[in-house]
């Protein structure tokens, strides 16, 4: 499924679950600290876990195994099934007897309305250095984290190999490029147009040591000013698309070789193979020696905070992450595994999850509080910008005022 499309369910479920914080019984971070898995501690045997994945059903199909094999090894039972029900679903079975014990491969950006309603148990002894550092801030707040990772993604710069020999090192390079043989991508998704409005220090939200901050936003900043420029210069300077581009149509025309560079993520990799399209991936190019950074997406796994079997949840967990990520995440749903000693390993072997790879390194993870739901705001008003109806400064205060519009109305 492609990332605007996740975006949009996002939006409907948020819709959903804005009012629901004032019944779910006043909890507090306290509720998220109950005591985790330690080194000292072991599952004792004969209890009974639940695990629900939002990955897709292949992917649960294949997670059923690796459950199992723990259940052996402890002396437990685990039913793994595949969540398809809305955030709101989750939040009030969590507050109940038929909650979970685990989530595993839920989108990291959504850990923020989780922990603001208490459902998320800590995670006191992550080994921070089997993953990626954007990996672990995804999932942390401060310096504690409330999840594993699971798998990673982010976005990167298609290029088809009979129309660009070498991958553009910098955005000069991509503009010079695209004259020749044109460029195309989702620009009115602020998804895709992010690295585009971050390229000279643009930000969502203000990033304090880890914490970030919701009333600071930088879209009226003289950078994200200037991002914005860049963005609305893709179609009203350089003309490479017009400003109704859909992502479908960019897809196309990339896949069509009408079109030689294209935005997108590892979820476009398999059709386009399939399509015997010649195309190699390569991280976003640079802008003043910086790369452009990407959103960086992280499915994550977590102990229910309400799970009567937390030490057991836990190791279960831990395990799934430990051993899932193979034969389940990366043969299965080739996702990008996020334990680094899986991804040096694909990473040798294959050149295009490589580029996202090293993408990821260069992002910047998805804010993963609850106003991040807001920011997609951006995506009603992005068409005035690429239109050239409004200037870059004037759709900075715009962008700003829609989103604290929608901050205030979530609250």
């Amino acid at each position: 499924m492609k990332r605007s499309k996740r975006i949009i369910a996002l939006l409907c479920s948020t819709l959903l679950v804005a009012g629901l914080f004032a019944g779910c019984g006043g909890s507090k971070d306290k509720d998220a600290k109950k005591p985790a898995n330690t080194q000292e501690e072991a599952p004792k045997g004969g209890k009974e876990l639940v695990v629900w994945s939002y990955l897709t059903d292949p992917e649960v199909a294949a997670l059923k195994p690796v459950a199992d094999a723990w259940a052996k090894k402890t002396g437990n039972t685990v039913k793994v099934q595949a969540d398809k029900g809305d955030f709101q679903a989750f939040l009030q079975a969590a507050n109940s007897s038929k909650g979970p014990d685990v989530m595993f491969g839920v989108p990291h950006d959504n850990l923020g309305t989780y922990k603001k309603a208490g459902l998320l148990a800590e995670v006191t002894d992550l080994d921070k250095s089997k993953y990626p550092e954007n990996a672990v801030k995804a999932v942390s707040y401060g310096d504690k984290a409330y999840a594993i990772p699971v798998a990673v993604e982010s976005i990167a710069l298609f290029y088809n190999t009979d129309k660009v020999k070498e991958a553009p090192k910098t955005v000069d390079d991509l503009i010079a490029d695209a004259k020749k043989v044109g460029f195309k991508c989702d620009i009115n998704n602020m998804y895709y147009s992010f690295p585009f409005y971050a390229s000279d220090g643009g930000y969502i939200f203000k990033d304090n040591n880890g914490t970030l901050d919701p009333n600071d936003l930088g879209f009226n900043k003289p950078e994200g000013i200037k991002g914005w420029q860049l963005i609305q210069d893709m179609t009203q300077k350089y003309k490479f698309m017009t400003p109704d581009i859909k992502g479908d149509i960019a897809m196309g025309e990339f896949q069509n070789g009408k079109t030689g560079l294209y935005i997108s993520g590892p979820w476009d990799v398999e059709g386009l193979k399939k399509a015997n399209v010649k195309f190699a991936v390569a991280p976003m190019p640079t802008m003043n020696g910086k790369p452009l950074p990407t959103f960086v997406g992280v499915q994550a796994g977590f102990v229910t905070a309400r799970s009567k079997n937390q030490t057991e949840a836990m190791d279960l967990l831990k395990y799934l992450a430990e051993n899932a990520e193979e034969p389940v995440l990366l043969n299965v749903g080739h996702r990008i595994p996020a334990l680094n000693s899986v991804a040096d390993k694909v990473k040798k072997s294959d050149p295009i999850t490589a580029a996202f790879i090293e993408q990821v390194d260069n992002g910047i993870p998805m804010p993963n509080i609850p106003e991040v739901m807001s920011m997609w705001k951006i995506n009603d008003s992005l068409n005035l910008l690429t239109s050239g109806k409004v200037s870059a400064k004037d759709y900075g205060a715009k962008a700003e005022n829609d989103v604290k519009s929608a901050i205030a109305q979530q609250k």
